[in-house]
């Protein structure tokens, strides 16, 4: 008998497709039905104006991607819908009265602006809160089945339960004779096509060791299911696909199904344009730190005492040295008992230095190294020689991560915090292979909207 039907549920990228189509569908209807209603005719749209809600719509997409809209555990939060959905409405809002030139000239009545903003916010609240009580209620959960090896299903439900709060592990098969750690419904292989229909999973992960083989009894079970059209997924993908990590610790000789690297790192179009993107966005970043000089010279001269700028050798493509450019953040002699991670809480780092790595205006004569040619705006963050040497001991394939050039921003950079220790350069360097074999213009743009996000909500350190 063929299993029921999995009950209907949304992948992690559909929930994001949804929010962004439906925020622009209720943006246009709010303004639609205050037309209707109040006779509003700052926004009537025609043949002529119709690219009004194009502009409009377009400045709502770029400030929602960077305060975090569709960050997915945000937009599930109801203490977060009101402040998020008020502060980016009313951005746009203020934009859109503000260039005139794309948007309707300001109208005699200004109780029409006020009809335009609470249109723009109310049907935005209101779509979302459905959202939250809809989609995000466990009725649009996708429920899972996990067979492997124990050690395997417990780091899948970890990662489940920490990346993809809206999964529902139905249970799990374990194949070699050992317990979980993690409380989960423990499956009889005899069960297994009776949990598929009363369950109604959608899809089936399997996890296993390498040169790890499954029961033939569980092995003739699922090639039965995926004949019937039961999705079935490799652990390690999953896992690529929940965190935007490479789980490179548990690739072993067979590297080589892991890393399918992007074209994009061989393209001459890409690099071409990536190339002139990291010059513009280097002088342009250039003239916006010269505004900040006077500040910084203040701040250095009381926060500081001591040199304004340092240099120091880091590991670039292809393992080449280079000397890096930053604004000193530490006390003078920081490391004068040896190279030493930065911790949380650094005692060497300096009162102003603090305000330079939250603001990240200590990473700004970086620049410099980009219009060198030496970084590239996203990479991989560049590493000290010795790390670099201690950590290729200890870390699989993490001189992978020198195959392109380094960064003044990147994948690891704005998806996890500063790292200061073994474990988090390894969790750095997950995200950094994620992004050598997923590099793209649109994750490179991606990469910069979190940025800003960064730098907007004040996360350096």
């Amino acid at each position: 008998m063929a299993p029921a039907k999995s009950k209907m549920h949304f992948e992690l990228s559909e929930r994001i497709v949804l929010l962004r189509i439906l925020d622009n569908l209720s943006i246009f209807l709010g303004l639609f039905l205050v037309g209707e209603i109040f006779q509003f005719d700052y926004f009537l749209l025609s043949s002529q104006n119709w690219y009004w809600i194009f502009v409009l719509l377009l400045y709502y997409n770029i400030f929602a991607t960077v305060l975090e809209m569709y960050n997915l555990q945000k937009a599930s939060r109801v203490d977060q819908i009101i402040q998020n959905v008020v502060v980016v409405a009313s951005l746009t809002t203020l934009i859109f009265l503000l260039t005139p030139f794309f948007t309707p000239v300001l109208p005699d009545n200004r109780m029409q602006l006020v009809y335009f903003y609470l249109a723009v916010t109310i049907s935005l609240l209101i779509w979302r809160y459905c959202y939250v009580f809809f989609v995000s209620s466990p009725r649009f959960y996708k429920s899972v089945l996990i067979v492997g090896t124990a050690s395997e299903i417990d780091l899948i439900i970890q990662t489940i339960r920490h990346e993809a709060p809206t999964f529902f592990i139905a249970g799990a098969i374990v194949t070699n004779n050992k317990e979980i750690k993690i409380p989960v419904k423990i499956i009889n292989p005899d069960d297994l096509f009776d949990l598929i229909e009363t369950e109604k999973i959608s899809e089936i992960i399997v996890a296993s060791n390498v040169g790890v083989e499954f029961p033939e009894k569980i092995v003739d079970s699922l090639i039965r299911l995926l004949e019937q059209g039961v999705p079935i997924k490799e652990y390690t993908q999953v896992y690529e696909d929940l965190t935007a990590r490479v789980p490179v610790q548990y690739v072993g000789k067979d590297f080589y199904k892991y890393f399918p690297f992007s074209r994009s790192n061989q393209n001459r179009l890409y690099l071409f344009f990536s190339r002139v993107l990291d010059i513009v966005l280097a002088f342009m970043g250039l003239l916006v730190f010269c505004f900040f000089i006077p500040v910084v010279l203040i701040g250095n001269l009381i926060g500081n005492k001591g040199p304004l700028f340092y240099n120091q050798e880091r590991i670039g493509k292809n393992g080449k040295s280079f000397k890096i450019f930053k604004l000193r953040s530490m006390v003078v002699d920081a490391e004068k008992q040896g190279a030493v991670w930065a911790q949380q809480n650094d005692p060497r780092i300096t009162p102003f230095g603090h305000f330079l790595r939250k603001s990240r205006l200590d990473e700004m004569p970086q620049f410099i190294n980009v219009l060198k040619g030496e970084m590239s705006m996203i990479g991989p963050r560049p590493e000290r020689p010795i790390f670099v040497s201690d950590l290729s001991k200890v870390i699989p394939f993490y001189e992978v991560r020198h195959m392109i050039k380094p960064g003044v921003t990147g994948w690891a950079q704005v998806s996890t915090e500063y790292g200061d220790s073994e474990e988090d350069s390894l969790k750095k360097l997950q995200y950094d292979l994620y992004y050598i074999k997923h590099r793209s213009a649109f994750m490179d743009f991606n990469i910069i909207f979190k940025t800003l996000s960064t730098i907007l909500f004040y996360r350096g350190r």
